[in-house]
This record gives C-alpha cells, sequence and structure tokens, in this order.
C-alpha cells in the first residue's frame, strides 16, 4: 500500500506534467463531487418515496386482512355457541345410527351456508369427539381411526378453552401427519371448541380454513414488479401465503425491503423489490455522468501534456544539466533557441556552469591540496607512540635513581593513556573499565600518601556489561578530591557494580568523606533534573554556559546522548558519613551499543 502512494508522491514533487494533470483534476473535483451527490440524493429520494408508497399499500392490506380475521373470528365464535349446532352434536354418542347420519348432515347444510356467505372461508370442520367424526363442508363426514389424531383434536379442543388459535397446514400432527393432510386444508385454520357456553361441554373441535387464493389476490395486487415478491406471516415467523420464493433465502443488501405489522393480530406483510428495478433510471443517469468524468479527465490529461510540452519542457532541460553538473561534468552546456524568459534563464545557467568549472579548477583544488597537507601534518604530530616512549623514558630514568615511586606513577600514568587511546574503542565492559580506573585510583594513592584505600565490588553478572570510556573516572576524581582531600589516613573509596531486576545496570562510587551540605545537595540534584528534562540536542550546547559541576554535567550528558532519556545519576549524601553517586544504564543499550574491537 505504501509503494503506490510513494510513487505517486515522488511523481507529484518530481514531475511538473503530474502537477499539471494533478491541478486540473482538482479543478474537475468540485463539479464531478456535486453531479455524485445529486445522483446519490436522487436515489435516496427515490428510495424515501417508494418506501413510503410501500407502506401505505401495505398497511391498507394489512387493514384488509385484519377485517377478513374479524369476520372469521365472529363465524366461529357464532358457529361454537349455536344451540341448535351443539345440541345435534351433544345427542349423538359413540355409536352411529340413522339418526346420527340425519344430524351431522343438518349440521354440514348449516356450515355449508356460511361459507357459502364468506369468499375468505374455504372450509369449515367440526370435530365430534363422541363418534370421532370430521364433519367437513368440503369432504362430509368421515371417521378418524388413529389415535393420535383423535388425541390431538381432543387435546386442542381442550387447551384453547373458550379463547381460539390459528393452525398452519404444514404443522405436524401424529402418526407423520400435517393438519393440512388430516383436514384436507392447504391454508391457515382457526381452531377453537365448541358449545362456548357450556362449562360440561365435550372436547367437540370446530376448524375454519381460509382460502389461500383469495388471501394470494389480496397481496398480488401490491406487487410493484415482475421480480417483487411479497409474504405474509404470521406472529410466530411462519409464512402464511407468499409470491415466489422463500424471502428468507433471497433478500440480500441490493434488495428494497418494506414491513407491515398488524396491531390486531401482530400478522406481518413484507414486500421484498430489487433496488436494480427501482433505480434503473437513475442508474442510466449515473453512466451519463461518469462517462462525462472519464471525457474531463481525459482532456485535463491532454491540456496539461501541451502546456507541459510547450512551458515546461525548457524546466526539464534545466534540471537535466543541473543533476550534470552536480554529479560532477563540468563541461555542462545546455542547448536553447528560445528567445523567452526560459531562454535567459538557461543561458544564465551555462555561464554559471562555465565559472563553477572555473573556481573549482584554479581555486578550489589548490584549497584542497593545502588543507590536506596541513591536516596530515597536525596527525603526524599526535602521534600517541610519541607519549608511550616518552612515558617509558621517564619511568627508566626514575628506575634508575631508585625513585620508585616516581616510576610506579609514570608506569601507572603510561598505562592510563594506553588504555584510553587503545584501538580507538568508546566502550569497555565493566571490568576492563575497572581494571583502567585502578591505575588512576593507584596514582592518587601515591599522590595522598596512601592516605585511602579503594575496593571493587563488582557482582559477576555485570563484569562483561559495556560501558562508556572513561565513565567512571569524573566521578572517583570528584569522590578522592573532595573526599579524601585533608585526611591523613582511614579514607575508603568502594566502586560497586551490579544487576538491578535484570535490565538495569547500576554503578555506585561511595566515600566515607565529609559528606555535602544538605542546601548543595538541594542545588546538585535540581541541576542534574534539569539536564535530564532537556533535549539531546541542547544537552551537547550546555558545555559552554555551564559554571560548576563539570564532572557531573560531564558524566551525565554523555550518559543521555549514548544511552537515551533513561540513564541517570542519582547522588546521596549525609553530612559527617559520606556521598554515594549511582549511575543508572539500561541493560539493553549497553548491549546493543557496545561496538567489536578493531585492528590497530
Amino acid at each position: 500500500m505504501k509503494k503506490p502512494f510513494r510513487w505517486i508522491s515522488d511523481r507529484f514533487s518530481q514531475h511538473i506534467q503530474t502537477r499539471l494533470t494533478g491541478y486540473f483534476l482538482l479543478i474537475l473535483l468540485p463539479l464531478v463531487v456535486v453531479s455524485l451527490f445529486a445522483i446519490e440524493k436522487s436515489r435516496d429520494i427515490l428510495y424515501e418515496q417508494a418506501v413510503e408508497r410501500t407502506e401505505t399499500a401495505l398497511s391498507s392490506a394489512m387493514n384488509h386482512f385484519d377485517l377478513a380475521l374479524q369476520n372469521v373470528e365472529e363465524i366461529s365464535t357464532l358457529i361454537a355457541g349455536d344451540p341448535s349446532i351443539n345440541e345435534l352434536l351433544n345427542k349423538n354418542s359413540t355409536q352411529l345410527s340413522p339418526q346420527s347420519i340425519v344430524d351431522f348432515s343438518e349440521v354440514l347444510e348449516q356450515l355449508s351456508k356460511l361459507v357459502s356467505v364468506n369468499r375468505f372461508v374455504s372450509q369449515i370442520a367440526v370435530y365430534h369427539h363422541a363418534s370421532n367424526m370430521l364433519i367437513s363442508t368440503n369432504s362430509g363426514g368421515r371417521k378418524l381411526t388413529g389415535e393420535p389424531q383423535q388425541e390431538w383434536m381432543v387435546e386442542a379442543a381442550r387447551n384453547n378453552g373458550t379463547g381460539f388459535s390459528y393452525v398452519m397446514a404444514d404443522y405436524p400432527v401424529a402418526g407423520g401427519h400435517t393438519f393440512g393432510s388430516m383436514t384436507n386444508t392447504d391454508s391457515i385454520s382457526l381452531i377453537r371448541a365448541m358449545d362456548l357456553y357450556n362449562s360440561e361441554r365435550q372436547s367437540n373441535l370446530l376448524m375454519v380454513s381460509f382460502q389461500k387464493a383469495k388471501l394470494l389476490n389480496i397481496i398480488k395486487t401490491l406487487l410493484p414488479s415482475v421480480n417483487s415478491r411479497i409474504s405474509l406471516v404470521n406472529e410466530k415467523g411462519e409464512v402464511i401465503v407468499e409470491t415466489g420464493s422463500t424471502l428468507e433465502d433471497e433478500v440480500t443488501g441490493r434488495d428494497l425491503v418494506v414491513t407491515t405489522a398488524s396491531d390486531y393480530s401482530s400478522w406481518q406483510l413484507t414486500l421484498v423489490q430489487p433496488r436494480s428495478e427501482l433505480y434503473k433510471e437513475t442508474d442510466q443517469l449515473r453512466l451519463f455522468t461518469y462517462a462525462i468524468i472519464a471525457l474531463s479527465i481525459l482532456l485535463a490529461i491532454i491540456i496539461s501534456w501541451v502546456v507541459y510540452s510547450g512551458i515546461a519542457a525548457p524546466v526539464l532541460k534545466l534540471s537535466r544539466g543541473m543533476k550534470r553538473l552536480s554529479s560532477g561534468e563540468l563541461n555542462v552546456n545546455v542547448d536553447t533557441k528560445r528567445r523567452d524568459e526560459f531562454g535567459f534563464l538557461i543561458q544564465s545557467f551555462n555561464k554559471m556552469a562555465a565559472v563553477q568549472k572555473h573556481l573549482i579548477e584554479d581555486h578550489y583544488e589548490q584549497q584542497l591540496r593545502l588543507k590536506t597537507t596541513e591536516l596530515k601534518f597536525l596527525q603526524s604530530q599526535i602521534n600517541p607512540h610519541f607519549l608511550y616512549n616518552t612515558l617509558d623514558s621517564i619511568y627508566w630514568m626514575a628506575k634508575n635513581y631508585d625513585a620508585d615511586e616516581i616510576s610506579e606513577m609514570v608506569m601507572n600514568l603510561s598505562k592510563f593513556f594506553r588504555l584510553s587511546l587503545n584501538k580507538g574503542r568508546q566502550v569497555f565492559t565493566i571490568e576492563e573499565s575497572v581494571i583502567h580506573l585502578h591505575y588512576y585510583v593507584r596514582i592518587q594513592q601515591i599522590r595522598f600518601l596512601d592516605s585511602f584505600t579503594v575496593a571493587y565490588r563488582i557482582s559477576e553478572d555485570s563484569r562483561r556489561v559495556p560501558i562508556l570510556k572513561l565513565l567512571l573516572q569524573p566521578l572517583v576524581e570528584n569522590a578522592i578530591l573532595h573526599g579524601m582531600e585533608g585526611r591523613s589516613e582511614g579514607g575508603s573509596l568502594i566502586i560497586s557494580s551490579w544487576i538491578e531486576q535484570g535490565s538495569i545496570v547500576k554503578i555506585s562510587v561511595e566515600d566515607n568523606g565529609p559528606g555535602i551540605a544538605e542546601e548543595r545537595l538541594v542545588y546538585i540534584r535540581e541541576e542534574l533534573a534539569k539536564m535530564g528534562a532537556r533535549s539531546v540536542q541542547a544537552l551537547s550546547q550546555d558545555e559552554e554556559h555551564v559554571k560548576d559541576l563539570f564532572g557531573l554535567r560531564n558524566v551525565l550528558s554523555r550518559m543521555k546522548l549514548y544511552y537515551g532519556r533513561e540513564a541517570d545519576i542519582d547522588v546521596n549524601s549525609e553530612p559527617g558519613k559520606g556521598t554515594v553517586v549511582t549511575l543508572s544504564i539500561p541493560l539493553d543499550r549497553c548491549r546493543l551499543e557496545s561496538p567489536a574491537d578493531e585492528n590497530v
């Protein structure tokens, strides 16, 4: 992802033609945005209007369904509470007699009259529990022989009580049968117990089935297009009737879906229409807009190329000449026949290139040779071997005259300088640093007539940790000068190192000198805190302005520059008991920054 963006950025910054094209496209951008916005806005308005119209139509159809439901429920109440029908059913027992057939025929005749006056009812059936007879307006009378079916009918009559419920045709009853196969219906049916007003009523069941074709005729009139689909579902989410295939399997985000629910029955009507049909006209307008945008982009590219060829080409020629000159090719001459501002600019560049060539050949090269000679001369004067040989000569002269203290001091000083300049290395291990430091300490012990002792407490896990060269020397120098000066004996200097929490290297320099006064200690800590809050660039510029604490400032600056802001110095002191200066260095920075040894 970054590479294409970087390529476009480079092209835009390095090529005028790309910038010109970008500027032309930028001018076209508001027009493109407004056009696309207008199209999308029109689509949104069209969508909202379609939803509003659909919701109105579905609400009207839903009201029609509610009236049909109320009508069917009222008919069921009339039948279930009709005294004559209930008397004919209740007086017949388990044995079918000729009189029973006459009574059931009379019940069937009354039910048929009700079916004929209601266009939404396809069938009315009554189950007679005593004889297990199913009296239906469609199939006449027949006996239910299956016990599971008989038990389901009885249980349905008892569960509904004086109320009613709706059963789908595909509702499983018993013995592998469905309600529709048992009652010979293909639509939803209302079921309720007969003889509503008799508390000791028998388990007779009334079933009023809806006419599926009539329900479909109502919803088909709502279809706005051929590919639209409508579904009527009950409160359980079961599909009562629908046009086309199952909606749940085909509804996608590219379809318009509108749902209206009935407050009376909790049934829902859902219409699904492909948005492609809804947006057919706006899609054509969108294609025209895209074509205009593509044509505008093509014109922008052509115009930018014409402008580039007529105006920007001389700039490219001049930039190529500058690149040749910067790469060291001094005989640069850009050809041009133009007499306008670009021609004047190119001629001025040719004159500048000629002057530049003269300056480099006649002046800069002489100065460079002179500086190179002076640098080599100065380098030859700083040969460290001269210093080593001189110290060795002093050492052997002191030995010849039996000046043991002078010879030892010179020997330690020679070793100190040898390690300080050793191979140009910038870091040493703590163990090497302590060996190096001991030469300096020994010189100071001889100077102060062995008035103090030194102890090294270096933990095993910290010996091989690399640290900056001469990092401890200023701290030890401060401890000796301020802690041991004026003592004739009893001075103690302790240098320790350890690794804390597995991530921090701690190095401390402790003396038993007079300590630091409270006011002075507060000042030192404040100054070190100010240094710690400064940036790395500011730390490198502080040395010109400091007035005191040179050693501590030097050590902290080097630590911050080399190890980062996590490195720190902590100074603790108690008057009359001594001072402890502790360095804290991130262990991971020590390992990462330690360079390999190099040859002399």
